[in-house]
């Protein structure tokens, strides 16, 4: 089905190839630069230290939110790409001269952060121009899909290249990308009509971020929107980042392609929810989404099931499919709910404020999975000889989770198509 494109069906899919390079970029200079932080140092602490400091300036976000209200969404785009190829063609020369260094590495890998930080909301806040609002949910399942798509490809490429021409000349044909992508962007059409400016630019993005946090504040919705995302990312998505490799490689002992196969399988269950939800948004409404946060809390029964011994005593086959029977239809399904509550807000949130909204529901929903990562460590190492008791754990969460977003949604009556 083609999205109804409010200025021709061009311009989204301009928006979308753009995102498909500079996405894929991003994602091969990260996994690029961490495998070779490995090979340098051999150690996994710094590796994991260099990521997490990546995800640090994700706490710019409302900062970015205001400047994506403030100026040309589509010129943003465009900055923020040729900024970063040419930060990356910076370093490609600076390793030619024979120079590396972990802090620099760790300089690129932060600055990379930045630059998705302010990347992100200029995106998410141009999409409501740019389509039909029935086609809202399509069109950011295109979105999401392309990012998902990316950071499954972006390894396995990654890793292919890594071994044929070293990191040196993937890291210089990143720079290359983002300035494809920059090029890809100008035949980008997004209205924008400047204001005036009365105060400094400092003064004027601080009171647009006070603005911002005070709109959110007034608008219950967003409120319990944020929650709501917030705490699937904290329930569900550390499960699958955590429990995935903990289930299938240390309770049922799965052979490396088995292992690689489930979680790829879960990858692309996720992929697919994010170009199916199109097709289903229409019937979804935001009063009934408990009901599919319901279906994932007693999905989750038999995915605890088949942690048990009695499950393991007959083999590690029927365990496994039947681990991956439950964890692919949530993982869609954690996808679908995720892109039917962001297009909601974009439908509610007016275009002068959409920035900072999306880059703060952004910012809160993503800053949630850390501690959700920290939990499942505790509980997985406490359960370490019944894992199934953190899994029922989860799913006690889930029921407990519909039950809140029952009561804090049933006045939403707009539709959610």
């Amino acid at each position: 089905m083609f999205l109804l494109s409010k200025r021709g069906p061009t311009h989204f899919m301009y928006l979308v190839l753009g995102q498909i390079i500079s996405v894929f970029g991003s994602s091969l200079i990260r996994f690029v630069l961490s495998l070779h932080v490995l090979d340098m140092t051999q150690r996994v602490d710094l590796y994991a230290l260099l990521f997490a400091l990546s995800n640090v300036p994700l706490l710019l976000s409302p900062l970015a939110g205001a400047i994506a209200d403030r100026f040309n969404r589509r010129n943003l785009m465009i900055l923020f790409d040729v900024l970063t190829g040419i930060m990356i063609l910076a370093f490609y020369f600076w390793l030619f001269s024979g120079n590396d260094s972990l802090y620099m590495i760790g300089a690129v890998m932060i600055l990379l952060g930045v630059m998705s930080t302010f990347y992100a909301p200029a995106v998410m806040s141009s999409i409501p121009q740019l389509v039909k609002e029935e086609q809202l949910e399509q069109a950011n399942g295109i979105v999401n899909g392309v990012q998902a798509l990316s950071g499954v490809l972006a390894p396995i490429i990654g890793g292919i290249l890594y071994g044929l021409i070293g990191s040196q000349s993937i890291i210089g044909a990143s720079a290359i990308i983002f300035f494809l992508s920059a090029c890809m962007l100008f035949r980008l059409n997004i209205s924008f009509s400047p204001s005036l400016l009365t105060e400094s630019m400092s003064k004027v993005l601080v009171k647009d971020m006070k603005q911002g946090f005070s709109y959110i504040g007034n608008q219950p919705f967003l409120k319990r929107a944020m929650l709501l995302a917030a705490m699937l990312n904290f329930i569900l998505t550390p499960f699958f980042i955590v429990g995935g490799p903990i289930i299938l490689r240390v309770i049922m002992k799965s052979s490396d392609i088995m292992y690689g196969i489930g979680m790829g399988l879960i990858e692309f269950a996720v992929i697919a929810g994010a170009l199916l939800v199109g097709l289903v948004a229409k019937h979804w409404r935001i009063p009934t989404l408990y009901r599919w946060l319901l279906v994932i809390a007693i999905i989750l029964l038999p995915v605890a099931f088949s942690t048990t011994k009695m499950a393991l005593q007959f083999g590690t086959y029927p365990a496994y499919f039947l681990f991956l029977a439950g964890c692919l239809p949530i993982a869609m399904l954690l996808t679908m709910i995720s892109i039917v509550v962001i297009s909601h807000v974009q439908k509610k949130t007016p275009n002068a404020q959409l920035g900072k909204v999306m880059a703060n529901l952004t910012m809160v929903s993503q800053c949630a999975a850390p501690l959700g990562q920290m939990m499942y460590g505790f509980l997985f190492n406490t359960f370490s000889t019944n894992m199934y008791v953190t899994v029922l754990i989860v799913s006690i969460f889930m029921f407990a989770l519909a039950f809140l977003t029952k009561n804090m949604l049933h006045h939403e009556g707009e539709s959610a198509s």
